[in-house]
């Protein structure tokens, strides 16, 4: 079967933060593409740069943080260079942001109804008079028992669980074609969370989305993913289709996260890789990983490796596979953007 044409194509992308001593990138160079329809599941540790990358797309990264460089096309449009006006209309009714935390991204001045109804008139998907009941229509579309109830609830009153339905309905309000999920489950037990995950691949199945999943779980990536980025560091290190990463992990740091998964003999211990991200600013001047990786050898501490392109959307950044080295590039200056 072709592949699909891409709905979201990142080109390059770099962000970072303004400080005293310079430019500290968070993201550096990252590419990768989603279809409709499809998952792309981008997974790594903490302080790898996954949330930077969302808030890039939506073009909510605050100052002292900026978006230095790259194209972010999207229906064919670069997000990066439209009116603050043109993507407020295209933030919720196009694009879809789902936080981590729900009771953060809820007003809890606002009944979980005002605020499912705000977001329809706004877009102009509804009028006062209908929005109520597309409101209860969404919750029941989300499976939240009760609706016509629920709708009078304020975000307190409900469960984690519930909060996170309503969270999900007031994202696909204005029927999105993209869906960026920022680690929707992590907040949630594990019941609550295969109801969550369920709920996102039935909607999506039903909607034709396209889902941006971000997450450190690779349970739910091997649930979920159609494809996987591994990120590292601010670099995307690994991307293929998810059997394939399963099967045959290229990257060491994928091989680490792949060993680190429960599930061994009663009584081994857990497998761990040693040591700790890097922190931004102290990047290591060779691949970034290098000081913590089992299988390095002399290029690895020199320079950040190319990409190794291995065909069928599979790709790795590791001298293991590939003579490849990145062009070094001072850090960009700063860039207005309208």
């Amino acid at each position: 079967m072709p592949e699909r044409a891409p709905l979201l194509t990142v080109e390059h992308l770099t962000t970072g933060f303004q400080v005293r001593d310079g430019f500290v990138p968070a993201v550096i160079d990252v590419s990768f593409h989603v279809s409709a329809g499809d998952t792309l599941c981008i997974v790594g540790e903490s302080g790898s740069g996954k949330s930077v990358t969302a808030l890039s797309i939506m073009r909510l990264v605050e100052p002292p943080g900026r978006i230095a460089e790259g194209r972010i096309i999207f229906n064919g449009h670069d997000l990066l260079t439209v009116s603050e006006r043109e993507m407020q209309a295209i933030r919720g009714a196009q694009i879809a942001l789902i936080f981590q935390e729900p009771m953060t991204a809820l007003n809890p001045v606002f009944t979980i109804g005002n605020q499912i109804e705000e977001t329809l008139r706004v877009h102009g998907r509804a009028t006062r008079r209908t929005a109520p009941q597309q409101a209860i229509d969404l919750l029941a579309a989300v499976s939240i028992p009760e609706p016509q109830k629920r709708v009078r609830d304020y975000p307190h009153q409900l469960s984690g669980g519930m909060r996170q339905r309503a969270l999900i309905a007031m994202s696909l309000a204005c029927e999105p074609s993209l869906v960026i999920a920022d680690e929707p489950t992590t907040a949630l037990d594990v019941t609550i969370q295969a109801q969550i995950l369920e709920l996102l691949r039935d909607l999506q199945q039903r909607m034709g989305l396209a889902l941006l999943l971000i997450t450190h779980d690779l349970g739910v990536v091997a649930e979920m993913a159609d494809r996987v980025a591994v990120m590292y560091a601010g670099r995307i290190v690994e991307e293929a289709p998810v059997r394939a990463l399963f099967d045959d992990p290229k990257h060491p740091y994928t091989r680490g996260l792949m060993g680190s998964i429960p599930g061994g003999a009663p009584g081994t211990r857990l497998r761990a890789i040693q040591g700790t991200v890097p922190p931004l600013g102290a990047l290591p001047p060779g691949c970034a990983f290098a000081p913590r990786c089992p299988e390095r050898f002399d290029p690895c501490p020199k320079a950040p490796p190319g990409t190794t392109d291995f065909g069928g959307g599979r790709g790795v950044k590791c001298y293991l596979h590939g003579p490849a080295v990145e062009p070094q590039v001072a850090p960009p200056a700063p860039v207005e953007r309208v």
